[in-house]
């Protein structure tokens, strides 16, 4: 008996693990004390809703708050961001600091397309939406993104135009890259979240009560990160030993 060969993943690997915060510029104050280099996504600063710490190659990491009221917008975020999108947004809002999400990179540009197949295959998906940012330099960055409608599982983003990473990066506390994201998965979602990302070189999953980032392993660490500076998150050098499985508590989880 022959069977059909496997399909591959839609993304390739992981475009960027979303920290939520509850004050950006308070965070962004921690994680620069913490020896990251990091810019805000949008001007002006002071209304910023994200913040960014760039590597010069491979996934990155993304502070993020909510806008006020943000647990009471579910409709209106559907409505504007497609089915799911409204979901996830209360969740990101009500939960504790910590990791929040991950957005896997489809490396091309025909996310309607992408999002149209998985919805057929049983992985349910809002609309591909096209969005643009304006950053601090007064420069455009566009992108688009899809969430699916189940808000355990990571949404979809296209590559950032023009290129985000910055040539001349360097952290003062030695990071170069982030090597392995953990993320722990919910039986129950395992053949969805395969289906999304199984191929991806720099995902770790592992069997978790709730699906959510656990960890992110990042290369050229000179010391221990201060747990006190990472808002909730949870950031090691390369070569540590992977986190042992935990039940996830209402700080990260992702349900």
């Amino acid at each position: 008996m022959t069977h059909p060969a496997p399909r591959r993943s839609v993304a390739q690997r992981c475009g960027h693990v979303l920290v939520r915060v509850h004050d950006l510029p308070r965070a962004v104050d921690s994680f620069r004390a913490a020896g990251f280099q990091v810019a805000y996504a949008t001007a002006p600063e002071h209304r910023a809703l994200h913040a960014h710490v760039w590597f010069r190659e491979g996934p990155v990491i993304e502070l993020l708050t909510t806008p006020p009221g943000a647990r009471f917008m579910r409709l209106p975020v559907d409505l504007r961001f497609g089915r799911g999108a409204g979901g996830r947004m209360v969740r990101w809002a009500r939960q504790e600091e910590g990791f929040c999400d991950l957005a896997l990179l489809v490396e091309h540009a025909e996310l309607a397309a992408v999002t149209a197949q998985l919805t057929g295959e049983g992985v349910p998906c809002g609309r591909a939406v096209r969005w643009t940012r304006r950053r601090p330099d007064g420069a455009e960055t566009r992108f688009a993104f899809a969430y699916p409608r189940s808000g355990r599982l990571p949404f979809l983003v296209t590559p950032y135009e023009p290129r985000q990473h910055p040539a001349g990066t360097s952290h003062p506390n030695g990071a170069r890259a982030i090597t392995r994201i953990v993320l722990g998965v919910r039986p129950d979602d395992l053949p969805a979240v395969t289906r999304l990302a199984g191929d991806a070189p720099d995902l770790r999953l592992e069997e978790a009560p709730v699906t959510a980032v656990r960890a992110v392993h990042i290369a050229g660490l000179a010391d221990p990160l201060e747990p006190a500076l990472l808002h909730g998150a949870v950031l090691l050098p390369a070569d540590t030993t992977p986190v042992p499985p935990t039940t996830h508590g209402k700080g990260s989880s992702t349900s």
